[in-house]
């Protein structure tokens, strides 16, 4: 890994943490309301949301350049949202295990090849909730079956990786781990971090 620059260094003063109160707690979240102090010296009043899970992000990629993308009714928005492989992973479980899981349980594939290519914030503002995304290649079936959630209803969707890319762009897919994800994608194939048999079908 590159040498961060000069100007990704911290500046100021942290924030200030004062007595911490719990305000709701559940199996995946935990919300607390904290007495703070901000950079500037101004007293606040300080909501975290956090998650007791890693958010877990896969783009699978096949051979012939096309990808598996997965549909379904999200609750917190009231909408219907097409993306990419995702799903919650257990914090003292490494990342990768929790990817294979989810790539089995909502497509029923397995992947020879990984690679992580993202580790992201996600609302920082408001939640400590940390993203791990990996590209999967060298797709077949899965032998540990497929068994999605019993809250999810799925739809799969298999379609060439440049048409999911421009229905990013074009603001059509909203989940901010997928969008990133494919356009790390994209960038790992022009630049040639990917197969190049891969990397060609995927932009061509």
């Amino acid at each position: 890994m590159s040498q961060k620059p000069d100007w990704l260094r911290a500046h100021g003063k942290p924030w200030g943490r004062g007595e911490a109160r719990l305000v709701y707690d559940n199996p995946w979240i935990r919300v607390t309301e904290y007495d703070a102090v901000a950079p500037t010296g101004r007293p606040a009043v300080y909501g975290v949301v956090s998650f007791k899970n890693l958010a877990m992000a896969v783009l699978p990629l096949h051979d012939d350049g096309t990808v598996v993308m997965v549909g379904q009714n999200r609750f917190a928005l009231a909408d219907y949202s097409w993306e990419i492989p995702e799903g919650g992973g257990k914090l003292d479980v490494d990342p990768l295990e929790s990817a294979k899981r989810e790539l089995a349980e909502e497509t029923g594939l397995q992947a020879a090849h990984w690679q992580e290519v993202l580790r992201a914030q996600l609302s920082n503002s408001i939640t400590d909730e940390r993203a791990v995304g990996f590209v999967a290649w060298g797709l077949s079936e899965s032998t540990d079956g497929h068994a999605a959630d019993d809250t999810e209803e799925l739809v799969m969707a298999r379609v060439p990786f440049r048409e999911a890319l421009d229905a990013a762009l074009a603001g059509h897919l909203q989940d901010v781990l997928t969008v990133a994800m494919l356009l790390r994608a994209y960038h790992m194939a022009r630049e040639g971090a990917l197969p190049r048999d891969l990397s060609r079908a995927m932009l061509g």
